[in-house]
């Protein structure tokens, strides 16, 4: 998602794009996956259901990778994360990293969680 100004922690992506804060930019790019189990996927990554998920099915770490087709800026990178559901799946560090390809990533914001209930984790990504 990118946003013209800085996004309030938990807020609602979904509300924030309707009153045009957020701009939802995660179509324009490909979605990939280090594993998943047959079902829980990209799709259900992406779909917007909050009783779907991605599952992996492999060792740590998992990985999303987003890769845009030409030069993106993204400010806020928001993500759903359910303790009461998910317990000991929920995601508890993400690595956010950058580059021109995947041989050039560069780790650009380490962020550990702490979510103890049903939220959305909203991360600056750029100023």
């Amino acid at each position: 998602m990118t946003t013209p100004n800085k996004t309030p922690p938990g807020a609602d992506p979904k509300q924030l794009e309707r009153t045009g804060t957020v701009r939802e930019i995660g179509s324009q790019a490909v979605w990939s996956l280090s594993s998943c189990k047959p079902g829980f996927g990209v799709d259900q990554l992406r779909d917007d259901n909050l009783e779907t998920y991605w599952q992996s099915d492999g060792s740590q770490p998992h990985l999303v990778n987003i890769q845009f087709r030409r030069k993106t800026t993204v400010k806020t990178l928001c993500i759903y994360a359910d303790y009461k559901s998910d317990e000991s799946y929920t995601p508890s560090k993400i690595s956010v990293r950058v580059g021109n390809n995947f041989h050039n990533l560069q780790e650009i914001r380490p962020r550990v969680l702490h979510v103890v209930n049903e939220e959305s984790v909203n991360l600056q990504v750029s100023e």
